[in-house]
């Protein structure tokens, strides 16, 4: 049973990635008073892509061949150091919480260099926008988790979890603002609104969407799905770390049933708050995107203050 669970960690955020985005562009299309495609046509796309031919530049050098593989590669690598269902788990010397900030921070680098590396107009002003928004995203992202880190005395997400499920909350205000930075952290690192519009290929808008002007075929599709694995990764993560009751602790298919429903629960909640803020509010301006995070940055900031006194 424990190979079951283990199983289904590590293949549940790729499987279930494309879902999500077909859920959240649901939500919205409803929320926008229109139909909106299927649920599973991310599916249909990632298949459609991987059947099309691909037209690659007689610039580009095998960084830019290589890191769709590379960026999936992590994409799948990340989740295995975080509890889905189950606090049980035999990578847990993945789940140090800077191991995975520089793992996130690695593939947002390597797409930024492929974006840059055939040398085109939109994939440099991409890259570069990209970075500037990282600089300050990734402190963010670093002071969101530091509170619980404190709160718990350990730096292992599935030791924070578990330790967080044994104590009571004594500190809810800290522990609120430091999900709020988290949030605020989801939102930049998954390239929704309103840092990005995912659905856009406007010059004045796009960032995510300008470093892969340049893929095709098989390898777009490789790197949809790795942003697809990123942002159900953040969700299942932030859920998990900051409302981690529901999970399992034991290998009870009874028990793992509920945690299942549960995460399904959150997942559905936070997909409903994408698209709830996508379709009420426009992608702010570019400069206007520091001011976001660094008012994130600064209530993790105040949220560590008041966990370490």
């Amino acid at each position: 049973m424990i190979i079951v669970v283990l199983l289904f960690q590590i293949l549940f955020i790729p499987l279930f990635s494309p879902l999500l985005i077909g859920v959240i562009r649901r939500i919205k299309a409803r929320m926008q008073n229109r139909q909106g495609a299927s649920i599973i046509q991310p599916y249909y796309d990632l298949w459609k892509l991987f059947q099309k031919d691909e037209v690659i530049s007689k610039d580009a050098s095998w960084i830019f061949r290589f890191a769709p593989y590379v960026i999936f590669a992590i994409s799948i690598i990340l989740p295995l150091g975080i509890p889905v269902i189950s606090t049980i788990s035999l990578f847990s010397f993945m789940g140090d919480f800077l191991v995975i900030i520089y793992l996130v921070a690695l593939m947002t680098f390597i797409l930024a260099l492929a974006g840059i590396d055939v040398g085109s107009a939109f994939g440099g002003f991409g890259s570069s926008r990209e970075m500037t928004i990282t600089a300050i995203t990734e402190g963010a992202f670093v002071f969101s988790i530091l509170p619980v880190v404190i709160f718990t005395s350990s730096s292992n997400i599935s030791s924070i979890i578990v330790l967080f499920q044994s104590n009571s909350i004594n500190g809810l205000l800290p522990l609120s603002l430091a999900f709020v930075t988290f949030l605020t952290v989801l939102l930049a690192e998954s390239k929704r609104f309103p840092f990005d519009n995912p659905a856009t290929h406007l010059e004045l808008t796009m960032i995510h969407e300008a470093m892969i002007l340049e893929y095709s075929g098989k390898r777009l599709a490789l790197v949809e799905w790795a942003s697809a694995n990123k942002t159900l990764f953040f969700i299942v993560l932030g859920m998990n770390l900051y409302f981690p009751w529901s999970l399992s602790s034991n290998t009870d298919p009874i028990l793992l049933f509920y945690s299942f429903l549960m995460l399904l629960i959150k997942i559905l909640v936070v997909a409903m708050f994408v698209g709830l803020i996508e379709s009420s509010i426009a992608k702010f301006r570019f400069f206007r995107l520091p001011d976001i995070l660094l008012t994130a940055y600064i209530l993790g900031v105040i949220a560590l203050i008041m966990v370490a006194l």
